[in-house]
């Protein structure tokens, strides 16, 4: 921790002390004027009204989807500083000086949070939008109504966290507008006035909390992005207070230089995990639109970094829209504006992406309008869809993002029939705590015809026990080299990486029939006994074959681990030194070196092994292929990987 941290954290510190005092605490002005424009002149109406009914009718009944919580029974309105997974109801003492990570104090503290994120709100004010049901809109009035009074100003765990105060007014705001804002029928009556105006008041206190607890330093990742996009939008929306002027031109300011600081020149967001990238690039969309429907439109730069994240992310998807869980994912959104159950964040990305940038290769991999799209672009963005599907654009996804170390290796892209290789050469992740990097260097993953076959087996949760937190990020869960059964990069705790191992690519070539990619890290130089690892990737397009040659340089006797994990849907048997993957019509043969000795490994517990967490919080048992054995001094072995479709016969290879 820099000399500037432990100063900047003395003075939060003391500031606590002080605000827990009254000094420093939000004074509130009578708000005045009018509220910010909304984001479109007119809202869209063309949905399938039924499901935000159901979606709807689910909230009132008091029924919410809490990450592994499905459908839970949490009452309407729900006990707003009770985690509903454990029960444990949080104290409402000073916020700043709860510790959110004492599960004993706050239970999972992402459960808590979580709902007091109020996407709920949201959706009850798109179906009272769409129906005009007064049901929905008196929700509304009781949601908000019991959130004022379990939570005043600035007690209880939801005024601990600048982020999670930033996106519950991010929240309040697309509702406000969609419930019809000042002119609400809301807000009809002496009760009506007494809810927008206590909601006001609740409101500048939020604003004046974010800017007065910034997230900075080691924490400056997304945090502070999410930060600076709540307290922007909240400052457009109600610009009520002589420091909403201030407040907006802080956080435009701020985004602006985030923008170029958290993300790569080559639009790679440096955090190392796609789930995160996702959330980046969301929240420069909203922040971008509701900016310019106000007249604070941002930069070109701004844009064209938007523009060149929405390209990794359609680069690395398959044909059926998955896309690698790299790095860490809590699979939490800013902004909840589809009821869809299969809702793909990505492809909504590539969808409004493809209408604002006119890009038909974004088109191709969106393919339809989803409904969070047309909410912020309007009925039309279907109509502009369909005319940059027509636009003869020849640009070509990319194949390479050297400054964040991602390459994409294959054949046949954006056909049934592709093969689509992402292979990792990059950092762990950002600044010194690499807070949701994983030890995954030189780590690949493999679809073909949109059917994962090799995996990132995905992040499972932040706060379960500590050994499963350590597997899902640590080399064993990666398609990757592990020596002496340590760790690529050594781990500080569940959000600290005290030693990064570092990546570096060496070649890179592109041909008309194969693609060849050398990576090498350090990771393992470390040890008492150093070694170096390199691994060479060589795609044939003619015979759909992966060659990966694994070298490891050393000069003693070691332990050697290669780690293969294939889809959840993948069935997987071996014959000798070949392993099978059968996934739909689609078939992998995996060959590894005949000096290694390999087993499969599924839902294995001590230690962890075998394991794929497609949602937060959720895990489940997968296919792992453990290749082992030992060496002394120098060692190379090759992996043949044939990648076949139903037309092929696995055995006559």
């Amino acid at each position: 921790m820099s000399a500037l941290e432990v100063a900047f954290r003395i003075r939060q510190t003391l500031q606590a002390q002080l605000e827990l005092r009254g000094i420093g605490l939000a004074r509130p002005p009578i708000p005045s004027g009018r509220t910010g424009k909304t984001w479109l002149e007119s809202f869209p109406v063309k949905f399938q009204v039924i499901a935000y009914q159901n979606a709807a009718d689910r909230i009132l009944a008091g029924h919410y989807n809490i990450f592994a919580l499905r459908d839970a029974n949490v009452g309407f309105p729900p006990r707003w500083n009770r985690d509903f997974k454990t029960g444990i109801e949080a104290p409402r003492t000073f916020g700043k000086l709860i510790d959110c990570r004492d599960p004993k104090v706050v239970g999972d503290i992402k459960y808590l949070w979580e709902p007091n994120r109020h996407l709920e709100l949201v959706t009850l004010a798109q179906a009272w939008h769409l129906t005009g049901d007064e049901r929905y809109q008196i929700g509304c009035r009781d949601l908000l109504t019991s959130w004022f009074n379990q939570c005043p100003y600035p007690l209880g765990p939801n005024w601990s966290s600048s982020l999670e105060v930033a996106v519950r007014l991010l929240n309040w705001s697309f509702a406000w507008q969609l419930l019809g804002g000042l002119d609400s029928s809301l807000f009809e009556g002496s009760e009506g006035q007494e809810l927008r105006n206590r909601w006001c008041c609740v409101i500048y206190q939020h604003c004046h909390f974010i800017a007065s607890h910034f997230s900075r330093h080691s924490s400056a990742n997304n945090h502070l992005f999410g930060e600076l996009t709540g307290l922007f939008v909240a400052a457009v929306t109600w610009p009520f207070w002589p420091d909403s002027g201030r407040w907006r031109n802080q956080a435009m300011r701020e985004l602006e230089h985030e923008v170029s600081v958290q993300n790569f020149p080559d639009g790679v967001n440096r955090e190392q995990a796609t789930w995160y990238h996702h959330e980046v690039a969301d929240m420069m969309l909203i922040a971008g639109v509701v900016g310019r429907a106000n007249a604070c439109d941002f930069s070109g730069e701004y844009w064209r970094t938007l523009e060149a994240m929405l390209e990794f992310i359609a680069s690395i998807m398959d044909v059926s829209g998955n896309v690698p869980a790299i790095g860490d994912s809590d699979d939490a959104m800013m902004l909840r504006l589809s009821p869809a159950e299969n809702f793909n964040v990505f492809r909504s990305l590539l969808a409004a992406g493809a209408v604002i940038f006119q890009r038909a290769d974004f088109r191709a991999k969106a393919q339809d309008l989803d409904d969070k799209t047309r909410w912020l672009l309007g009925d039309l963005a279907a109509e502009e869809l369909a005319k940059v599907a027509t636009r003869d654009d020849r640009r070509s996804l990319r194949r390479s993002f050297p400054d964040a170390g991602y390459f994409i290796l294959g054949g046949q892209l954006g056909t049934r029939d592709e093969v689509l290789i992402v292979a990792d050469a990059g950092s762990i992740g950002f600044l010194s705590i690499a807070a949701h990097g994983h030890a995954d260097a030189l780590s690949f993953t493999v679809s073909t015809g949109g059917r994962e076959m090799l995996i990132d087996p995905g992040t499972y949760s932040y706060h379960c026990p500590m050994h499963w937190r350590e597997y899902f990020r640590g080399t064993s869960a990666h398609n990757t080299v592990r020596i002496d059964g340590k760790e690529q990069s050594v781990s500080g705790g569940r959000f600290l990486w005290l030693k990064h191992a570092n990546a570096r690519v060496t070649e890179h070539t592109l041909s008309d029939n194969s693609d060849r990619l050398t990576a090498i890290h350090d990771g393992y130089t470390r040890l008492r006994k150093p070694v170096q690892c390199s691994r060479e990737w060589v795609y044939s397009r003619t015979t759909r074959c992966l060659t990966v040659t694994d070298s490891i340089s050393g000069k003693q006797y070691h332990t050697l681990e290669m780690f293969w994990h294939f889809g959840a849907d993948c069935e997987v048997s071996i014959i000798a030194n070949r392993a099978l993957a059968r996934n739909g019509d689609v078939s992998l043969v995996l060959e590894w070196p005949n000096d290694l000795v390999g087993r499969l490994a599924r839902g294995e517990t001590e230690p962890p092994l075998g394991w794929i967490s497609l949602k937060y919080d959720s895990k489940q048992p997968c296919f792992t292929l453990v290749v082992s054995g030992d060496f002394s001094g120098n060692w190379q072995g090759v992996t043949k990987i044939w990648l076949l479709d139903g037309t092929q016969d696995p055995g006559r290879l």
